[in-house]
């Protein structure tokens, strides 16, 4: 037989022994003479045995292993952002001793896509997940938080009624977005424009709605013609500039993205149209993405610290995978302003 076929049957028969026996052993019983445990031991490292990871959840041990589900329609092999997020949970969850199921949903509508997810779950093959790219209400993750699972969704609000197996991690977008009106305001800016996010997450509307309360806050009014829409790719935001441009209307003094990835498509936008930044046209982007302060212009940004936020939202699942709280449990970090070079006095 090879090392690889060999089961708790033959290992049994290997040490003379009962399958119980053997089974008392790999779940360290204490009711196993020690002889014993030394002659099972000594057969299952001699064939480099290990207990059947599908029976071992049938009997209601956890398979020390996370989901990580990433929901994006493009490619995010190129996305330095997505990249260290993904690299941040895993080095969070090694530290705990668990695994992690890595998997990206190119469509959350997609019924095939989302029966395969929902089966990780219902098999046991992953103790809890993680989703990063979720709209705010995500019908299928909302299915299997009814169902009891344990999730921790990023840029999330909890519902009207919480569930305790349900933890959301976000940042105060609305502190953020008032540091960058406030910061424009200050340089003299009173003609300020935004391009918003996805408005189907939950950063979307809340940036949006934290924007409109800076400038009400600040005194200055808000010029629906410079409220572009976009999501949180560069590509949108090269879009609307790209698209506001062809339009020859009245120009803001500055613009405030969604995210530094919309930034950078802006910038490449109006430079394409022969505008300069900070000269004509000032950028505040919004989370300190890697390369904001190699871009040029060195962009001036509001951190968001998303090692900590995830490191935070992994260390509360672990614990209430290994020891299920009724808390509710909700991660709100603070932003803090980056200046740099792209925001110029008017």
């Amino acid at each position: 037989m090879k090392k690889a076929d060999i089961n708790s049957v033959e290992i049994a028969r290997l040490a003379g022994v009962s399958r119980s026996t053997v089974s008392r052993v790999i779940n360290n019983y204490a009711n196993v003479p020690p002889k014993t445990r030394e002659k099972v031991m000594k057969v299952i490292q001699q064939y480099n045995y290990f207990p059947n990871a599908s029976a071992q959840v049938l009997a209601g041990k956890r398979a020390r292993t996370i989901g990580l589900f990433l929901i994006a329609p493009g490619h995010v092999s190129s996305d330095m952002l997505v990249n260290r997020m993904i690299v941040s949970v895993i080095e969070d969850v090694s530290a705990y001793g668990y695994y992690v199921l890595t998997h990206i949903i190119r469509d959350a509508s997609d019924q095939e896509t989302v029966r395969n997810v929902k089966e990780i779950f219902f098999q046991r093959r992953i103790d809890g997940g993680i989703f990063i790219g979720a709209a705010n209400r995500e019908p299928f993750i909302e299915e299997l938080i009814a169902e009891g699972f344990i999730v921790g969704v990023v840029d999330q609000q909890h519902p009207e009624i919480p569930q305790s197996n349900r933890i959301v991690a976000n940042f105060n977008n609305d502190s953020g977005m008032k540091q960058a009106v406030a910061y424009l305001t200050g340089l003299g800016h009173t003609r300020i424009g935004v391009i918003n996010g996805d408005m189907n997450r939950l950063s979307g509307p809340t940036k949006y709605e934290g924007f409109l309360k800076a400038m009400q806050l600040c005194g200055l009014q808000v010029n629906q013609d410079w409220v572009l829409d976009g999501s949180f790719h560069e590509e949108s935001g090269y879009e609307a500039i790209y698209s506001f441009l062809r339009k020859n209307g009245e120009r803001p003094t500055a613009i405030i993205a969604a995210n530094d990835s919309v930034a950078f498509g802006a910038i490449r936008a109006l430079k394409e149209h022969g505008l300069q930044v900070p000269e004509d046209i000032s950028v505040i982007g919004f989370d300190d993405h890697a390369l904001s302060e190699k871009h040029h212009p060195p962009l001036t940004t509001i951190r968001v610290d998303f090692s900590d936020m995830l490191k935070q939202l992994t260390s509360i699942l672990i614990g209430k995978i290994e020891q299920p709280t009724d808390d509710v449990k909700q991660i709100t970090l603070e932003c803090s302003l980056v200046v740099r070079d792209s925001c110029r006095r008017v």
